[in-house]
């Protein structure tokens, strides 16, 4: 590492009142992290510099180290830490006033406190026990280590309801103090394909894929107008039988991500270009994760109890219970959600997606893709006369009708089946697409 840096990242910590007492590794010194988004978006948020973002960052990490050896070295007298509005100011209560060079001689401010942070805690964990009888008139609670108590928060109107509460639960007295307050918390989450979310009525099913503004699922997780859980949403649309697909519009503060879960991990949504039948597909559901197929047979119609779903696709991929409603992908172009088959994860069986672009197209939706929010245009037959495609090396992104000649890696290859090539539909790699000559 640059010994100037080091130094100069040094010298802004100490001026800023913070002691190096703490041993410095590379990554301690280092002014911050060098991804510019990261420091652009701090200067833009904090109303700060770049070279001011850089700054507190080391200072933060500085003053970390040094709280995590005071909370060690104090034990039970420890009553809390927090760093001023610069960033760059560590001050560390103390229940025994005898301590405060103890403090000091790690280059941080002292005060003493009534409270240590253990007692915090279990002030606060006597609230966390009463959580389900918690008064309506109350959004939330938390540890306030500046002031040294257990904070109530109380809506206009309750705050009598909050103190019969927090005393029902055990405290009183100043380890325990209230506040008004106007939030309305809800829940704020990625909209992610695969991802679990509550239904009307209790249960779950899975994301499909997240388009502008929501998801989309299966129908038979819910009718028009049904209000989901964790997001939070309204049904917009809702058809089943005949159809199984539905839209919920998210509530405000959810995010749309083109992404599926991979169970670990997310792999992209790049578009919803139609894999042809013999193509691997795989799906992801809240239950059983991320399994893998081939396509079988498009347009096919199933008999559930509830009536007849036409328009499906068939598939040899598995699922389970809670998987409805998760998405299906061809590498990363989306092709449908879950509907419903036999069989489980176990002994396998039949499975069938309701495909994603009649949905895009009954509620005039656009996918969320790596691209950005796209709009889905109904298939279009391709001529046979005049293969497209035909001739010169394979490409990606190209359409290629049946009878097409292409050259990849010194083979000839004729497409069997028309397609338009994305990467990983290379001619060795699909069979059921090309033929090698």
């Amino acid at each position: 590492m640059n010994r100037k840096l080091i130094a100069a990242a040094t010298a802004a910590v100490t001026a800023a009142g913070l002691t190096l007492a703490v041993a410095l590794t590379t990554s301690a010194t280092a002014a911050g992290p060098a991804d510019p988004v990261q420091l652009a978006a701090m200067a833009r948020d904090l109303g700060i510099s770049s070279d001011q973002a850089r700054e507190r960052l080391a200072a933060e990490q500085v003053a970390g180290q040094t709280d995590a050896a005071l909370r060690s070295s104090l034990g039970p007298a420890y009553a809390g830490s927090w760093l001023d509005g610069t960033g760059h100011t560590l001050t560390v209560a103390v229940t025994d006033a005898a301590l405060a060079g103890t403090v000091r001689a790690r280059g941080a401010s002292v005060t003493t406190a009534k409270h240590s942070a253990s007692a915090l805690d279990s002030a606060k964990i006597k609230l966390d026990a009463k959580a389900t009888a918690a008064p309506a008139a109350v959004p939330g609670w938390y540890v306030d280590v500046r002031a040294n108590k257990v904070v109530v928060l109380a809506r206009a109107g309750g705050e009598a309801q909050a103190r019969a509460w927090a005393a029902a639960a055990g405290l009183s007295g100043d380890v325990v103090g209230f506040e008004a307050s106007t939030e309305n918390p809800k829940p704020m989450v990625d909209i992610v394909g695969g991802t679990a979310y509550g239904i009307p009525g209790g249960g779950r099913c899975s994301i499909g894929f997240a388009v502008e503004g929501g998801f989309v699922t299966a129908g038979h997780c819910g009718a028009t107008g049904g209000r989901t859980t964790n997001p939070g949403g309204t049904i917009q649309g809702s058809s089943f039988p005949g159809n199984d697909y539905a839209w919920v519009r998210a509530d405000a503060g959810n995010t749309p991500r083109a992404l599926v879960n991979r169970y670990p991990g997310t792999v992209p949504v790049a578009g919803s270009q139609e894999a042809p039948v013999g193509s691997s597909v795989c799906r992801s559901g809240s239950t059983t994760g991320w399994r893998c197929g081939t396509i079988q047979q498009k347009n096919a119609s199933v008999t559930y109890p509830e009536g007849t779903i036409t328009g499906l696709t068939r598939t040899n991929a598995c699922a389970e219970p809670g998987d409805s409603g998760g998405s299906w992908l061809t590498g990363d172009q989306a092709q449908g959600v879950t509907s419903g088959g036999s069989g489980n994860c176990q002994t396998g069986g039949t499975i069938y997606f309701q495909p994603v672009t009649e949905i895009l197209q009954a509620y005039n939706l656009r996918l969320m893709t790596t691209a950005g929010p796209t709009t889905t245009t109904p298939p279009t037959s391709t001529t046979t006369t005049t293969p497209p495609g035909g001739g010169g090396s394979w490409a990606p992104y190209t359409s290629y009708g049946t009878g097409a000649q292409v050259t990849y890696e010194g083979a000839t290859y004729r497409v069997i089946q028309p397609h338009t090539s994305v990467p990983g539909w290379e001619p060795p790699n699909t069979p059921a697409l090309w033929q090698r000559l």
